[in-house]
This record gives structure tokens, sequence and C-alpha cells, in this order.
């Protein structure tokens, strides 16, 4: 019997549901797949939907700034193929684009991740559920990777039963959840969605070959991550700079800076504005880092070995990544030349200089060949391509 998402909901009051024109015939050659007709309606009904307050199901729709399915379905396929293959195999899933792999439709407030198995039939209409719970209860049945034997729009029904009803799957299911549908908050204006367009590759193959195998230095640098035509890094000098330091600084990481400015390298690794003159000036985010570090220190120092500038070997900081990983230098002997790289990762214990300079290290970083903690990694089935970039700044960036 066909169930009707609405026999068992009511639309919110002040959030209605909205539809969002969608293309299907695009968006199903986009993804190689036919999509469930139960999702499609739903879709163009009630577009981008929270439901029972506590399930975001996404469909495709973008918002600047905010969302894009495609590259929502992107990053959640790879985090799921990351997850995955830590588990046996055989109890592994294939992930989309693999045939028959989970293809994601939504979200919960508690960080699961909603899939489609679509190994269960070649009729994307028998597609049943598969949830990736975080944290499941433990002695609930509930796995990880939790199979259901329930299409979407009878997964959804079972999320908002009696709690007396029958058949129950294994733990609390989600439920019971109120029966209420409503645009998503947080994609007031959503717009429709156009699949990309195939894009032509951004190297020629040589260029491609010099980029991740052969090249070296900043000629492999630049391949990696063009760098921009106007670099900003302040309204100083270096000469100003190294007064107020009392140091010069290595070479190589000026003659980097002279080129590329301040910025964000592989959209992980914030390089500070190393010229700006004034209150968020190089040598004020330096002594805040070290200021935090030196807190940390006095209450945990063998967790936190490091001297800090300007004691003789300190860590002096110059890039920080998203998470509050710092990048710097030991000051280690007179000559800055000689100093060595070190990360303090803000999420493991610390770890030994790097062994590289500074070019060598963001050429293997985003190569994906350097492993190290502070620095995030690529997946063995990553393009090095699709992820190495830089992003400069103006004087607006906070860094």
């Amino acid at each position: 019997m066909t169930v009707d998402l609405a026999d068992f909901t009511e639309p919110d009051g002040e959030r209605p549901p909205a539809p969002v024109a969608v293309d299907w015939a695009a968006v199903e050659e986009w993804l190689g797949v036919r999509l469930p007709g139960e999702y499609k309606r739903l879709a163009d009904r009630h577009g981008p939907l929270d439901f029972g307050e506590f399930f975001w199901i996404h469909v495709p729709c973008v918002q600047e700034g905010r969302f894009d399915y495609g590259q929502w379905l992107r990053e959640t396929h790879r985090g799921a193929r990351i997850e995955a293959r830590d588990l046996p195999e055989a109890e592994r899933h294939a992930i989309h684009p693999e045939p028959g792999g989970l293809l994601a439709w939504g979200v919960t407030r508690g960080s699961d991740t909603l899939f489609w198995d679509t190994s269960v039939s070649a009729d994307p209409d028998e597609w049943t559920v598969v949830v990736r719970h975080q944290g499941p209860v433990p002695g609930s049945g509930l796995r990880d990777w939790h199979a259901y034997d329930l299409t979407l729009t009878e997964y959804l029904r079972h999320a908002v039963r009696d709690g007396w009803e029958l058949p129950s799957p294994p733990g609390p299911l989600m439920g019971p959840l109120p029966g209420s549908v409503a645009r998503t908050a947080f994609l007031p204006t959503a717009a429709p969605w156009t699949p990309p367009e195939p894009a032509a590759p951004r190297l020629t193959a040589e260029e491609r070959r010099v980029a991740l195998e052969t090249g070296t230095g900043q000629a492999a640098l630049r391949l990696l991550s063009p760098p921009p035509e106007h670099p900003y890094l302040g309204g100083g000098t270096w000469d100003g700079l190294f007064a107020e330091l009392g140091t010069r600084l290595p070479g190589e990481y000026t003659r980097l800076m002279d080129v590329y400015g301040a910025g964000c390298w592989s959209q992980w690794l914030r390089f500070l504005t190393p010229l700006r003159t004034g209150e968020r000036r190089f040598v004020t985010h330096v002594e805040k880092v070290l200021g935090a570090y030196r807190s940390l220190q006095d209450g945990y120092p063998e967790e936190y070995p490091l001297a800090l500038w300007p004691e003789p070997g300190g860590f002096l900081p110059f890039a920080n990544s998203i998470d509050a990983d710092h990048l710097g230098w030991l000051t280690e002997g007179d000559d800055p030349d000689g100093w060595p790289l070190v990360v303090w990762p803000r999420h493991a214990p610390q770890g030994a200089p790097l062994e590289g300079g500074l070019v060598d290290t963001l050429v293997a970083w985003q190569r994906g060949r350097l492993v190290t903690h502070g620095l995030a990694g690529l997946d063995e089935e990553d393009d090095p391509l699709e992820f190495a970039g830089f992003e400069a700044w103006d004087d607006r960036a906070y860094w």
C-alpha cells in the first residue's frame, strides 16, 4: 500500500513547506541513476524540508553561501567513503558513484546521515534506508551503519509512530517525532540547482606530472596553487616587521609571501598578513597565540613542551588552520634560514619538527604525501588537484 506524507504530517504554521523547481532529468543524468518517485514527489511538493523537527531532507537546490546540493553530495559521500573504510570488509558499503553505492538524501540534528541503499534493486522505488548513526545508544541494537527494511516514506512514517506501534525495528529509530513539516530554516530563499558542466582539466598531462610527481620548489607549487595577480601583504615593510620582531624571518618565507601574499591554502591553512600595521598586525596575532599556549603550558607542562618566542629556540607561529592548529618556526640559532618548521596540533600530542623547508612542505602536503597531525590529509582516492589551491586575502581579512 502506498503511504502518502500528507497522511501523517501537518505543515508548520510559521515556516510552511515551499517547493523549489527541479529539472529531474538533468539531476538524474548528473547522478547517473534514477531517483525514487516518492522522493521526487516530496521535493516537488515541499522543497527542502525540516521533518519532525529532527530530519533535514535535502533536495536539489542552492542557496549562496549556505547550501549547494552537488557540493553537499560530494562532501557527504567523500566523508562516508573514508568512514566506511574502517569497517570490516564484509560490512563495508559502497558509496555513490560506485555501482550500488549508498546515496545520501538527508541528515539529522544528531549529525546522523541518511542514505538509500541503491544495491537492493534496479528499481529506485524499492531502495531502502541506511542510516550512519553517530553514537547509537549501547544495547539498543542499532549499528553505526544501520540498514532498515523501509523505503523513504515508510521510514519517515515509522519515525512519527506512536510508541506502541509494531513492528518496531531495534532501537529508538529517531522517534517518535512530531509529524511536522517545515521549510528548512537555513534555506529560506533556496533556488533551483543546476548540475555543473563537466570541467576541462586545469592542467595538461605534462603539467599534472610536474605538479604531482617531478616538479620541485615554487615551480611545482605554482602549478598546484596558482598565485594571485595582486598578492596582499599589508601596508608595511619587511624591514619594519623585522625591527618590531627583533629578527629577520626566513628568506624562503618572505619570497613565498611576496609571490602569494596572505591567504588560505587548500581551504585549510591560513597564512597571517605579515606587513599589516595597526591593531591586527602580525605581532599581535603571534602574541595571542603564544599567550594561549603559555596558559595551557602552565597547567599541563608535559603536554606543551615547546619553548616560546622570543626565548632561544622558541616557537614563532605564522600560520593557523581552520581547526586552530598552528604552523611556525623553532627559532634555533642566529640564522633564520636554518629554523625548522613545527606544527602545534590542536587535537594531538606535540610532534617533532618537520623535515623539509616551507615550500617543500606545502608541495608535499598539497600532493597528499605529508601526513602529520595539524595538517588535514587527503584520502587515498582523492585527486590532489581537486583540493590544492590558494585563496588570496585583502585588507578585510581578520588574519
